[in-house]
């Protein structure tokens, strides 16, 4: 008999697991809020982006010239800028001042300056210079001018040196021109685009947010139509921890296995963004972090006492969260207390490790580091959701036992 009863209480578990489940996953279709956050933001938001920095980099920099040589070397000089897909000459400018108003007045980004004794100063074999003005409200604007300029530069540095070696043979010339031979390669992002640098970063991180509103918005919900207002309903079926975490947990996941594939796979491929990953690394790069995201946002649900409250409190933390994350801005410049503190966030190690799958070809033994730091954040905040559901287990029992003497003393 001890066996049998032991049986059922396991069978009644395991019914209670999915009665949970498909009740979660009901609401999750029938709530119109958490469907935005679980479907349609991550269906229409990295489709918003990728369209967005479907270029990868900017071309044709609107560009005015101050040009106080009017030799021939100048405008050689100037035409090779213009010829560059980064830079188009719009204007040319009397002076300094007349450029600046177009600067002023957005007509252009960038300023080319070339002194009067540009021209002389290489005849008499002195080292001129040639000076760029950029309007820094956009740091890609300063990095066409720079390259541009830099790459027509060293172009006319070597014609120079040619000319003035006076060497007999073409292997004389080429060796003048670069005595030390080298080949710029721009590894795991050949087109330098903004696209293919920070889209893998955001489609990661929209993950863990969505979770965390959609996630807010159910436990809400919950509060605000249960009877006392705990985030566990009195149901007979909500009478253990364990089966109410896994119940709600499968629910989410099962919703968020689809969701990755499309963010993750799909949406690279539509715009053709690096995707040098294997499939199996990836997939079992996402479980432990698919799973520490639905059990870090349950764990923060805790603090939801409203549907609007998630609004609040996790809509203005994916900005922070990605400069925190090491990809936006070098990991090595965070001050210590940052970094320490981003590891809170499962986003910070499923960033770094998604972009070195996805975009460097990374496997698991490579990102050792944050597949281990994400299996331990799983663990953790599976904990803590088990302690935060036992605890409102508690509490609505608590409220029953005082609604019922409340009853019995009238």
């Amino acid at each position: 008999m001890k066996d049998l009863s032991l049986k059922d209480k396991i069978l009644q578990g395991v019914n209670d697991l999915f009665y949970i489940w498909k009740r979660e996953f009901q609401t999750t279709f029938r709530d119109q809020g958490v469907l935005i956050f679980f479907v349609l933001v991550p269906l229409v938001y990295p489709l918003i982006y990728g369209f967005i920095y479907t270029n990868e980099v900017v071309r044709e920099v609107p560009a005015v010239v101050v040009d106080d040589s009017h030799s021939s070397l100048s405008r050689e000089y100037l035409r090779k800028v213009d010829a560059t897909p980064d830079i188009q000459i719009v204007a040319y400018c009397s002076d300094m001042e007349e450029a600046k108003l177009l600067l002023k007045e957005r007509a252009a980004y960038g300023i080319i300056y070339i002194p009067s004794d540009f021209s002389s100063n290489i005849a008499r074999g002195k080292q001129t210079q040639v000076s760029i003005y950029c309007d820094m409200s956009g740091l890609l604007y300063y990095k066409s001018m720079l390259l541009a300029n830099t790459a027509v530069s060293l172009d006319m540095n070597k014609d120079i040196k040619i000319e003035r070696a006076a060497n007999s043979t073409a292997r004389q010339d080429e060796i003048t021109a670069y005595p030390i031979e080298y080949e710029d390669i721009a590894m795991f992002n050949p087109t330098n685009g903004f696209a293919a640098f920070l889209i893998p970063a955001v489609l990661i991180l929209l993950i863990q947010q969505t979770l965390l509103l959609g996630i807010g918005l159910s436990a809400g919900t919950a509060r605000e139509n249960n009877r006392f207002k705990d985030l566990v309903p009195i149901n007979r079926h909500y009478n253990g921890t364990l089966r109410i975490v896994f119940g709600k947990g499968l629910s989410y996941f099962m919703v968020y296995a689809l969701v990755s594939v499309y963010v993750l796979c799909v949406v690279p491929r539509i715009f053709s963004l690096n995707q040098i990953g294997q499939a199996g690394t990836l997939a079992l790069f996402m479980l432990p972090y698919l799973a520490a995201c639905i059990f870090f946002a349950m764990t923060a649900s805790i603090a939801i006492r409203n549907r609007e409250t998630c609004m609040l409190l996790f809509v203005f933390t994916s900005v922070p969260l990605l400069f925190i994350s090491g990809i936006s801005w070098p990991g090595a410049s965070i001050p210590a207390f940052w970094k320490y503190f981003s590891y809170i966030f499962p986003s910070t190690f499923g960033i770094n490790g998604f972009v070195r799958i996805n975009n460097m070809g990374a496997t698991l033994s490579e990102i050792e580091f944050e597949y281990q730091a994400l299996w331990l954040q799983a663990g953790f905040y599976f904990l803590t959701t088990c302690f935060v559901y036992r605890w409102q287990i508690i509490m609505s029992r608590k409220h029953i036992i005082e609604k019922y003497k409340e009853m019995k003393s009238l």
